[in-house]
Parts: structure tokens; sequence; C-alpha cells
């Protein structure tokens, strides 16, 4: 196990403060293909750029639009090639999200979407030739509800060149899955309209509690296709235990109405991606078992096997094409079909990501990282299945196992699905000693018990701090080193309690419904996240006696999972800014809306530090002296 997974760190360049790991859900690489509508003939679009997905054709069939991160791992812009791969250009690159870029029938302007200008995902225009863009979703007359979900995706131009259309989650709330008692969003969308000039907005279809998206034109520009489903079943359609159970059809509608609904298909699997081809057969790709063998050991784990096919699939003339594929578009002859072949491999542990904080240099890693006051570096290794406690020093070097879970007493399935283990390393502030907790979590805690222990810093010895009797976990050391704050769970409350490391004493710090504390450097203040109600969540501060009780963010959508910084700050996930793109798009990941923030200690100066497609979470500054 030691030589499986190696850790390098490489020290940032002059200048930098040090480096930012980070944890990423998502593909770690893509490459776009074409082939013919049937499957035939199919080759790789380009070569040169291992991270490109979200391909459409130009109406004239000469371009290949797609999104790319060949300017850094998580940093989305759009580009266009030829049909042949080749005059590769980029259209907008910017730090801030750029994606699903579609070309007007004139060929003059291009329609994506952007998360510039303030964050949430909006439909914006861009002249090809001046490169001019103009933001036509995020404008006052057409925003929503600031506290809502408030995202503009998808966008698609009517065959006349003068009205596009698109998804949208505007004004529908947030909401988990479990019908609203999950701790994850699902998302509702419906289908609107707006001319490229930002005027005629206005909305084309909607149905409660249901996700309409992947919308388009029909070739003479009459009629609208989007998949529906269920909320319930974008948290399906993302999950692999789940994604057999998942079930959307494919739907069109009167452009200029919204009525004459035509339901295209029946029968089971979450069917996206509709286009209505020249001949008037609707293509659409369904998302379902057989979708990808370059998994983590994690998802492989979580697999369904039972239910539809994935691949591309006709209601008239052609037989399905059973092919592990993503985001398909089709020419506007029919005839050639584009698509992305993805990757979900763990990155590698220290790889370089894209950096948005001119200070920091980023770097993937594993869960839970944690640094000492000392420069050594602990995480929770779950990319290989085993979620034992791995330390090295900031650089990678001297890695060693210090605490394997094997014969610990874990379920080995729940174990090599991630959601049991030696989880959220915490280290006392002599670096003699991290604690963490072991048993099994998040789904798998009801009925389960779960303890607080601690190891040497050398795997030398270990030792329990509580008892077993209930479920414990998540630990944080105090500044002087002789108490660890925790959460306790159950169905019938819990709440954060504090041990003594020497006599095992427990005292009750709260009785909320609270989790993942941390304390802080100076032993002033303890972080954690507090539900306020379904799928409403926060981050809260207290002292370590109870008192001075005090929210720090305010956002309706979920803020969880904060960490102290060595200098003080808190560093969080929130979902604040929304989905980036349609839920139902999404693959083997939980909240692909979660983004990292790092606020001040009486949270203020609120700051987002990544601006990704995907899910961003466990933040662990290490300072450049630790890494020289």
């Amino acid at each position: 196990m030691n030589e499986q997974f190696p850790i390098t760190i490489n020290k940032a360049a002059p200048g930098k403060k040090g480096v930012m790991l980070m944890n990423r859900i998502g593909p770690s690489s893509a490459q776009i293909y074409i082939a013919n509508a049937d499957g035939s003939d199919e080759r790789l679009l380009m070569e040169g750029s291992d991270f490109d997905y979200h391909a459409s054709f130009s109406p004239d069939g000469q371009w290949v639009t797609f999104t790319t991160e060949r300017n850094g791992d998580g940093n989305a812009d759009v580009y266009r090639c030829r049909i042949d791969g080749s005059d590769v250009q980029p259209v907008v690159a910017s730090p801030a999200v750029e994606d699903v870029l579609t070309i007007s029938p004139d060929g003059t302007l291009g329609a994506y979407v952007s998360t510039a200008d303030g964050y949430k995902s909006n439909v914006w225009v861009v002249d090809l030739s001046t490169g001019e863009r103009r933001n036509l979703t995020g404008r006052p007359e057409v925003a929503g509800d600031p506290g809502s979900p408030d995202g503009y995706f998808r966008p698609t131009w009517s065959p006349d060149g003068e009205w596009l259309v698109f998804s949208s989650d505007r004004n529908t709330g947030w909401y988990g899955h479990k019908q609203g008692h999950g701790w994850e969003h699902t998302q509702v969308l419906g289908i609107y309209a707006i001319r490229p000039d930002g005027s005629g907005f206005r909305q084309i279809a909607f149905k409660q509690d249901h996700a309409l998206g992947t919308p388009k034109f029909s070739p003479d520009g009459k009629r609208i296709v989007f998949y529906e489903m269920e909320r319930e079943h974008n948290w399906y359609s993302r999950r692999p235990e789940k994604i057999s159970n998942g079930v959307s059809q494919i739907v069109s509608v009167d452009f200029a109405t919204g009525g004459d609904r035509i339901v295209h298909t029946q029968g089971p699997g979450l069917k996206i991606n509709p286009q209505i081809l020249p001949d008037g057969t609707v293509a659409y790709y369904l998302k379902g078992i057989g979708m990808d063998t370059n998994l983590r050991e994690t998802d492989l784990a979580w697999m369904n096997y039972e239910g539809p096919q994935t691949g591309l699939y006709y209601t008239a003339g052609i037989e399905p094409v059973f092919r592990a594929l993503r985001s398909p578009c089709w020419s506007p002859d029919g005839k050639k079909v584009v698509y992305e072949k993805v990757n979900f491999a763990w990155r590698a542990q220290g790889k370089p990501l894209h950096s948005w904080d001119e200070d920091w240099e980023y770097r993937s890693t594993d869960v839970f990282p944690a640094v000492s006051r000392q420069g050594k570096l602990a995480i929770t290794e779950k990319q290989n299945g085993n979620s034992s406690i791995v330390t090295c020093n900031a650089d990678g070097s001297d890695r060693r196992v210090v605490f394997n879970v094997t014969g610990k007493g874990l379920d080995p399935v729940q174990n090599k699905k991630g959601l049991a283990g030696a989880f959220q390393p915490t280290w006392s502030p002599d670096g003699e000693w991290i604690a963490f907790g072991l048993g099994p979590w998040f789904d798998a805690r009801g009925g389960a018990t779960a303890k607080i222990m601690r190891v040497k810093a050398d795997g030398s010895y270990y030792e329990d701090l509580t008892d077993g009797t209930e479920h414990a976990g998540f630990p944080s050391y105090s500044a002087d080193g002789r108490e660890i704050v925790y959460r306790v769970w159950s169905k019938a409350g819990g709440g954060l309690r504090i041990v003594n490391v020497e006599d095992k004493s427990v005292r009750t710090l709260t009785t909320e419904i609270d989790n993942m504390p941390g304390w802080s450097p100076d032993g002033e203040w303890i972080t954690f996240t507090r539900e306020f109600g379904w799928a409403d969540y926060h981050i809260c501060k207290i002292r370590p006696d109870g008192t001075d009780c005090t929210q720090l963010t305010e956002t309706r959508a979920t803020d969880a999972h904060s960490v102290w910084t060595l200098d003080g700050k808190i560093a969080y996930s929130t979902a604040q800014y929304g989905f980036r793109d349609e839920a139902a798009i999404y693959d083997y990941t939980f909240q692909p809306y979660g983004q990292i923030m790092v606020m001040e200690a009486d949270g203020s100066n609120k700051r987002l530090v990544t601006d990704s497609l995907w899910e961003d979470s466990m933040p662990c500054f290490i300072p450049a002296r630790f890494l020289a």
C-alpha cells in the first residue's frame, strides 16, 4: 500500500505564500470524438489536450465548439476548431467558468454559459470577430430571487438566429434529495427564451417539482425538445448506485405557445441531450449501466449493474449505439455525432490545479488533509478504497501509513465504498499525536456507533478516547493539546462534545444538530456546521465554554465543512452561487455546486477561492516555509 500511491507536492513558485491542497470530485480527463450517427468511423477530434468536453457543431457544420481545461485543471474555457480538429481557437478564456458554447446561424455570435460578473451561471453572448461580451440573464430585469437558485444553462440558437432557449432553476428554492430531507440539493428547471440583444425574456415550459433540461430547437424552429424528470431523479442521475432507478422522458412543445406537448419516449432510463434530426427522428443520450470502466475504486464499489444500457438512442431508423460517452450533439444534417469520453480516475496526490488566488498554488489531495504546526501532512487515504491514516512531510516525502483500518472491525463493503474508515485526522499542537474518528459514516451511520481514537505520529501506539457506545466523529484538537472537540450523531439528537485526552472525561458543548467542529489555532473559538432546517446549513462558531454562539454565514444555500487556516481564517464549502450546470449532466458526485470560500474569523471578507464546474472542497493551506 505504501508504494501504490506516492505523494509529491512540489514547492510553490518564488513569491507565493504556499500551496492550497483541495479535493475535487469530478472527471480527471476527457477527450472529444466524432462518429457517424450509427457509431461507425469513430475518431479522436484533436490531439494536444486531455480535458475537452461539451462539444457541439456550428450550424454550417464547419466548426466544433467545445469546453476545455487546457489552461489549467478546473479552469473551463470555450474554444472552437475545424471539423477535422485543426485551427484550434480560443473564443472566451478567463478565470471564470465558460461552458457550452454554441454558434449563431450566421456565424457572427456565440452563446455560452459563464460565471463571470458574480460567480453565478448566466447566459452570455460574444461577438466572434471583436470579442465583445454581454450578460443576457444576469441583468435585473431577468435575474431571479438572489436567495434562490438562479442559474441559466445550456443555451442554443433558433434556426433564424432570432432567439436563444435555455434551462434555468431561477426562483425554485433550495431542496434536498429524499423529498427534502437529504443533505445534497436536487434541482428544478424550466425552459426559457430570450433574444440575443437581451429582450423578449419569457418562459416556454415549466412543471412543478420537475427538471426540464438540455433544450434544442427543431430544424424548422417551431418546436423545442427537452428532457423531463422528477426532481428527485436528478439526484439519481449523479449517483452510481441510483442511476438505474432514474427515469426521464423526451418531450417537445410548440415554441410560440409552449403548448401542443408531445412525449416522444416511454419506459425506464435517464434520457437527456435530445435533438430532433432533419427527418423528424428524435435522438438522445441514455445514462445507464456500462457508462465507464475507468472509475475510482469507491465509485466501482457503488455501481449498480442492472437497468438500461448507456449510449445513443433514436426513436426511429437507427439501432442504439451502446458506448461509454457523454454530452452527444448531432450535426445539422443528422449524419454525424460529437461527444466526449471521460476518465474518472483519481487525480494524483499533489497534482497541480488551476489557482484562482495569486498568492497560493493549488494542488489535488485525497480527503481530510491536515497540516501540523511542524509542517507534517496527514490525510485519510480514501482513493485506494481503504480510508487509513497516512502521513508525510509537506512535500510528500517520508510517506507512512500510521493507522491501517484493516482488521479494525469495519464492514469491508462499506469501507470499499468510502462509507467507513478513519476519517478527519487532526494533529496535536506538539505534532506527537493524530486523532480521528473510526467507524461507518454518512448514510452508513444509522443505527451504528463510531469512536474517537488517537495514534502516535510514528504509528507505534494507538488508543480509544471515547467508549464506542454512541456515534462520535470528526475530531479537532484544542490549542493546548489537552482536549478534543467532536460531534455526536443520533436520530434522537446529538451535538458537540469535548473529551479530555488524559482522563477521557467528556462534557457537552451543544445539543443541536451540529457537525464537523474545528478548534481555532489560538484556542478561542470552535467553528462548526449547524442545521437550521431541511437542506439549510450554516457555519457557526462558539467559545469552548459554550458561550457566544454566533452564526457566520447567511445564505439559504448550504454552507458547511469549515476548517481553520494556520493564520486564523476560516475556509469552508458553499453552495451560495448554485449549480454551474444542469444537475442531471453530472456523474459520480454529491454536491457539484460546492465551491471553496474563505472568510475572517468574525465572518467578514468572504471571498470565493475556486470557480470550477466541479465539486471542490477540503482546503488545506500549507505555508511555503514547510515546502522549502
